[in-house]
């Protein structure tokens, strides 16, 4: 696990380093990934169904808030339903409507919900959805979940049903409105989804934020199982015809998920946990404390040994030699220079010249410089 939490660590200073250049790729994926799905389903107009104009799509929304790509992916998919019929493309704005004055009045800032919804359930995983919201979302998350649901219920109807509705006279239209409107919203498998996805958010949510040891392991694992019981008595009540390979794979994908957020969101160590008590003038407070998982990181010293320098071994008697013959004071035969007439000798000359010598020898032992 500590290897998991340097990682952790090696990946949020990167990510820190360039946010902003990192929060542009990402949402250009995002971007992209929505039109191209928009339109694989819906995508009857075929000038705004090719690449190049998802392309283009998607680098505009790059350089605008989240919230913006929401409403591009809203107005591509009223243009391809209006290529398909004018009463479809009125229902489908009517209901649009509905939706942003839910979405803007209780989930403003839920744009990624919106837009991660439809992507979960073209990769076929869209049980991660209610796990990961109520890991690391409030419940008004729930709004954003609910309309992106709809909003694929819908263009897997007008898939489906495009053979029939294009081709439609006007006398037709306001009975293709009502039956596209009765077909959404009469599918079972829609509010068999959304019902265990209601439950599955509040089961994690409310197990995440409980103080018993491995919270969040707990609360994914029991809105999981919640999830599959709720998908299946649905299944067999109702007689939905579920995919079971998707539902275990969407489970198993869930549980991934749900260990990364923790990782990254949620990293304590419970065998340090501790139990305090506090008091005051009106109440006894009982605190439950674990702290986070911190791993120092290693740092790498390199010392450095210089090689050792071999001694010069010195010759005294030469030294001496240099030294009297610089001064003018040695004789012939490296005797004592001799005095001139009227001059004292000095005693302490030799110690002087002895003193020096032993300083050099020092200096060219330790590598000392003048």
């Amino acid at each position: 696990m500590d290897s998991i939490y340097v990682l952790r660590g090696r990946l949020e200073e990167l990510y820190g380093r360039n946010s902003k250049v990192y929060d542009k790729v990402l949402q250009f994926i995002l971007a992209m990934a929505t039109f191209v799905i928009i339109n694989n389903n819906v995508g009857f107009m075929k000038a705004a169904a090719t690449p190049v104009a998802a392309f283009v799509l998607a680098v505009v929304c790059t350089f605008l808030p989240l919230s913006a790509t929401v409403v591009m992916a809203t107005a591509l998919i009223l243009l391809h339903m209006y290529s398909v019929s004018l009463g479809i493309f009125a229902m489908t704005a009517v209901l649009f409507l509905i939706m942003y004055i839910f979405y803007l009045r209780l989930a403003p800032k839920m744009a990624l919900i919106v837009l991660l919804t439809p992507i979960a359930f073209s990769l076929k995983i869209p049980y991660v959805i209610p796990v990961a919201c109520g890991l690391v979302a409030s419940p008004g998350s729930l709004i954003a979940v609910m309309c992106g649901t709809l909003v694929r219920s819908m263009m897997e109807y007008v898939k489906k049903a495009s053979a029939s509705i294009e081709g439609a006279d006007i006398k037709s239209m306001l009975s293709q409105a009502t039956d596209y409107v009765s077909k959404v919203f009469q599918n079972k498998e829609l509010w068999v989804v959304i019902i265990a996805f209601v439950i599955c958010f509040f089961v994690v949510f409310t197990l995440r934020r409980a103080s018993m040891d491995h919270a969040w392991k707990v609360a994914i694992i029991v809105g999981i199982i919640a999830n599959v019981i709720v998908i299946v008595a649905g299944d067999i009540a109702l007689g939905v015809h579920t995919s079971y390979g998707t539902l275990i794979g969407g489970s198993i994908a869930s549980l991934i998920v749900g260990l990364i957020l923790e990782v990254f969101f949620f990293s304590v160590d419970y065998t340090r946990g501790e139990k305090l008590q506090f008091e005051d003038d009106e109440y006894y407070y009982y605190v439950k404390a674990v702290p986070k998982v911190s791993i120092a990181k290693s740092e790498k010293t390199v010392k450095r040994i210089n090689e050792r320098q071999e001694t010069e071994i010195i010759n005294t008697e030469a030294v001496r030699r240099k030294s009297g013959a610089a001064a003018g004071k040695a004789g012939k035969n490296n005797r004592r220079p001799v005095p001139r007439k009227g001059q004292a000798v000095k005693k302490h000359d030799m110690r002087e010249v002895d003193k020096m010598l032993l300083t050099q020898s020092l200096r060219k032992d330790l590598n000392l410089r003048d």
